[in-house]
């Protein structure tokens, strides 16, 4: 079994990039001192980097990593068995009758093998509980054990088990309910995708541009790089066409149907059809519930269980409205799924016959007002969330989101892209919604009048019962495009006026 070194201060290896919390949130867990036996749990969406992270922390560590596949019972077991024996130079064949069993060796044979604390990573665990429905229970039985003193009073180190999956409704279930693992895992990570400011420095692209243009594609999923190498990296936006169509338009390659390999990692998908017709909905731009069932032709109430599962999955996300919880509005949570739903899988005959240019040509309104604009407003949320300065927001705010409000006196609605209010801190015991920040997004130029909009509805909200306005208040404007010289000249002479280009979501504050 791999040796590895102390736990106790182990540097992330220079090949992981950027996971240096996740890194000593793991190496914490497995270090901290405590129970001979712990159990954490690590998941997330596929191509995220889970295994990669794992095989790291087992190399560097200690300890054993196997890796599950879809087989039977019986087959999985021998499996497992030749894992375990891999590790163990000169032993004889090991043969488990089951889980129990295995899992107790091994967890045996890693708590005797050294002084420093052990890992146990079972990853791809939805796959071992497919056909091993006692699974759960078993780990149940020796955790149980352990915390009794019956197993590990002869080990040597501390072991911990890690469960790892991508079946989001699978592994978000072994801890709830009545699950035998309830109450006993020490760690319960979720780990995220790479988001934008991430992922341009792991694809390693100097320009903004064509970083968006490829987030806005593909997201921050790791594992997208290594299988689109061949394809190179565009440099420039107008590179972009040409790497989509050697990768993701492309139907020899991996990418072309990934919508469909994701959806069909939860196995409460049984019947796809009414899935694709929901994400097309929504990727179309049918953002609340009644929206959406009227695009599929069904009652609000029949595609509560699909949105439901796709929510709970992480496919798609629900965004509550800043001011109320009444307005929720759904949005699909991965790229690469909303492309398709709105490139590929409408044009899937066409770029089956390599007329990718023609097919891009037709998309190129879609792409840049349905795809681009909503990934754009997403990420100037998030650098509101994760980059701007207090000095730019007038001082600590709550997460952005995004607020419709309604001027009753005109019967207008505005609908703007990003809103926050103070934090809780900065708003004291006032019970009203204090809002700091309001902000428009937009792929195209803002001009002098994309201001005057944002001041008329500060103004209706100030007028409002339940909010006011904060004395700081700032009025955020993002576009991808630029800005007219008249906002320009505005915003200098404005101290609550912001102006953030491409340039600044990227690399400023």
């Amino acid at each position: 079994m791999s040796s590895g070194g102390n736990a106790g201060r182990v540097p992330s290896p220079a090949s992981l990039y950027d996971r240096e919390a996740e890194w000593d949130d793991l190496v914490r867990f497995v270090s901290a001192p405590g129970p001979k036996l712990r159990l954490g749990l690590l998941y997330g969406r596929r191509r995220y980097g889970k295994s990669y992270l794992l095989r790291r922390l087992v190399e560097s560590v200690g300890g054993l990593y196997h890796l599950a596949l879809q087989e039977e019972r019986r087959t999985a077991l021998e499996h497992f068995a030749d894992t375990v024996g891999r590790h163990q130079p000169g032993v004889p064949p090991l043969r488990f009758d089951d889980w129990t069993a295995a899992l107790g060796y091994a967890i045996d044979a890693l708590g005797r093998e050294a002084r420093g604390p052990r890992i146990l990573v079972l990853d791809e665990y939805p796959y071992l509980r497919q056909g091993s429905s006692e699974l759960d229970s078993c780990v149940q039985a020796l955790m149980d054990e352990a915390a009794g003193g019956s197993r590990g009073s002869a080990w040597e180190a501390p072991v911990s088990v890690i469960v790892c999956g991508s079946a989001m409704s699978v592994m978000t279930g072994i801890l709830s309910g009545s699950s035998p693992m309830r109450g006993r895992a020490a760690l319960d990570m979720v780990l995220a995708p790479f988001d934008f400011r991430q992922a341009r420095g792991f694809w390693g692209m100097a320009n903004p541009a064509a970083a968006l243009g490829v987030d806005a594609v593909v997201g921050g999923a790791a594992g997208y790089k290594d299988l689109t190498a061949a394809a190179g990296v565009p440099e420039q936006l107008d590179q972009l066409a040409d790497w989509l169509y050697a990768t993701v338009l492309n139907p020899s390659h991996a990418l072309f149907r990934e919508d469909e390999y994701l959806l069909r990692e939860d196995p409460r998908v049984t019947v796809e059809a009414p899935y694709y017709s929901l994400l097309q909905a929504i990727a179309a731009g049918r953002a609340s519930q009644g929206r959406i069932a009227e695009t599929v032709g069904r009652a609000p109430a029949d595609i509560m269980h699909q949105l439901n599962v796709m929510t709970t999955a992480g496919f798609v996300v629900r965004d509550d409205d800043l001011l109320t919880a009444r307005r929720p509005a759904y949005r699909i949570a991965d790229p690469i799924v909303r492309f398709h739903h709105l490139v590929t899988r409408r044009s899937r005959a066409m770029l089956e016959e390599r007329r990718f240019a023609e097919v891009w040509a037709a998309a190129a309104n879609t792409y840049r007002s349905q795809i681009v604009g909503p990934h754009f407003e997403s990420l100037c949320r998030r650098w509101v969330d994760s980059y701007a300065s207090d000095e730019t927001l007038g001082g600590p705010v709550s997460s952005a989101r995004r607020v419709q409000v309604n001027d009753r006196r005109r019967r207008q609605s505005f609908e703007l892209d990003v809103a926050a209010a103070s934090s809780p801190a900065a708003a004291g015991a006032r019970r009203q919604t204090r809002i700091q920040v309001l902000g428009e997004a937009k792929a195209s130029r803002l001009g002098a009048e994309d201001l005057v909009r944002l001041d008329r509805v500060a103004g209706i909200l100030d007028g409002r019962k339940a909010v006011s306005l904060a004395p700081e208040a700032r009025r955020l404007l993002f576009s991808m495009d630029g800005f007219s010289t008249e906002l320009e000249a505005v915003s200098r002479r404005r101290a609550d006026v912001e102006l953030i280009d491409l340039d600044r979501l990227y690399e400023g504050a």
